[in-house]
């Protein structure tokens, strides 16, 4: 689903979303990695930063791929701006469940990404969730154009990561 119709961006632009909702299995995961990739293109990210978007949102799906409650259903939202893409990748899972942000694989979407954070939610508070409060695992990703990075020139997004030993 397309919103185009969405509220203005800071820069004056609307915002764009796109919400793509998959089986959480292996072999539907790789159709959120595509549409990663492709909304990269399209934006005019360089090759690097594309590929570096497929990878991170795959991680992140894998990430959540674990924890969802049986088998509900993978969303992910994707909003383009000016500055560059934010995306939304939920799925419900048990009250209390904490998205997992202490293993490699974090760190390594950590590096891919300009800010990742991972939290509780319900599903009333997500873009394409249903009207309860059923519990969700988030995770938050953030891919700023080169020069659009609000935090200044640098990547740094001031983020202090360590994998648990």
């Amino acid at each position: 689903m397309v919103d185009s119709r969405g509220a203005l961006a800071q820069d004056g632009r609307r915002v764009e979303r796109l919400e793509l909702r998959v089986p959480t299995t292996a072999t539907q995961l790789p159709a959120v990695r595509a549409m990663a990739g492709d909304l990269a293109m399209r934006m005019d990210y360089d090759l690097d930063a594309v590929e570096d978007l497929r990878l991170a949102v795959d991680e992140a799906c894998a990430i959540l791929s674990t924890i969802v409650l049986g088998d509900a259903p993978l969303t992910v939202v994707f909003e383009t701006t000016r500055a560059g893409l934010h995306i939304d990748a939920w799925v419900p899972a048990a009250t209390g469940t904490e998205v997992p942000t202490d293993g490699f694989g974090w760190v390594v979407l950590a590096a891919l990404v300009d800010t990742v954070e991972g939290h509780r939610s319900t599903q009333r508070e997500m873009p394409g969730g249903e009207d309860s409060d059923g519990a969700v695992a988030v995770i938050s990703l953030d891919k700023y154009l080169p020069g659009q990075h609000p935090f200044g020139t640098g990547g740094d997004s001031g983020q202090n990561l360590s994998v648990a030993r």
